[in-house]
């Protein structure tokens, strides 16, 4: 927790640091700051509240009822009332490629969702080492975290752009003033971005901790997570919208060796070894 806080916290800072320097070209930076913020408060409030909603749309799940699909039901039942919280929605995406996300705003209006594939490939403890980690993300309101986080980084973005504006088309005569502002307006959302990738890289890691301790099935959840990620190396795709790529429990969407620096996800071997670590600690053989 002191981790995640001192992110958000070095978040704000940026947030705060760059609305000065804009603001400063300006002649106004408490309320070119200021404006900033609450234009993405707006817009991220609206993606918050129905989350639910415009990730359904977005990845083409579709909530199923207990009579079609009753195991995936059972365990999502089972793991929910072991967490202490609400049973969240079920919901199906049909792809052959092995996948499972959570998505809304809290344990009491959330959605589980997984593919046809994960359900055709995986075993039922690796299943269940799946939905726990999803369960874990819900009960630890993950998604209001990557909220607040994207609120933040959306008003540096903002802000930004008015720097660039501001630099280029302001006052000529403080050229030391424009350039600061410039390269300010470039660097700053690429640091606010690099601490979002770091944040959602630590509440993985934590799902991944909290889920296996919730199923007791460290090396099931490993299982998993290696034919995920084996299928998705392999070159299998979801056909999907990429702005969903952060939700999923193992990215599916795969670049260059450049391009896995900035992935909103650990390495998928160094989440199985620290799985497998935990299940030596602990002595589990699932």
């Amino acid at each position: 927790m002191l981790r995640l806080a001192a992110m958000m916290f070095l978040l704000t800072g940026i947030l705060v640091g760059l609305g000065y320097v804009v603001g400063w070209l300006f002649g106004s930076p408490e309320i070119v700051t200021l404006g900033a913020l609450a234009l993405a408060i707006a817009m991220n409030a609206i993606s918050y509240l129905y989350s639910d909603r415009i990730v359904l749309s977005m990845t083409r799940a579709k909530v199923v009822g207990e009579n079609e699909y009753p195991a995936l039901h059972r365990i999502v039942s089972s793991l929910a009332a072991s967490a202490g919280m609400p049973k969240p929605k079920v919901a199906i995406v049909n792809s052959n490629v092995p996948n499972a996300f959570a998505t809304g705003r809290g344990p009491s209006k959330s959605v589980v969702a997984v593919t046809t594939g994960l359900l055709q490939m995986l075993n039922e403890n690796e299943l269940e080492g799946v939905l726990s980690h999803e369960i874990s993300h819900v009960k630890h309101r993950d998604v209001l975290v990557a909220s607040v986080a994207a609120t933040i980084a959306g008003a540096i973005s903002y802000l930004a752009l008015m720097g660039r504006f501001g630099a280029f088309f302001g006052d000529s005569r403080n050229r030391d003033a424009n350039m600061i502002a410039l390269v300010l307006s470039f660097l700053a959302p690429l640091a606010a971005f690099l601490v979002q990738t770091a944040i959602s890289r630590g509440r993985e890691y934590e799902a991944d901790r909290e889920g296996a301790q919730l199923s007791r099935k460290p090396l099931s959840l490993a299982s998993a997570l290696e034919k995920i990620e084996r299928t998705v190396k392999g070159g299998a795709r979801l056909n999907i919208n990429p702005s969903t790529s952060p939700l999923w429990i193992v990215n599916p969407f795969r670049g260059d060796a450049v391009m896995e620096m900035f992935s909103t996800h650990p390495s998928t071997w160094k989440r199985i070894e620290r799985l497998k670590a935990m299940a030596m600690s602990v002595g589990t053989l699932q």
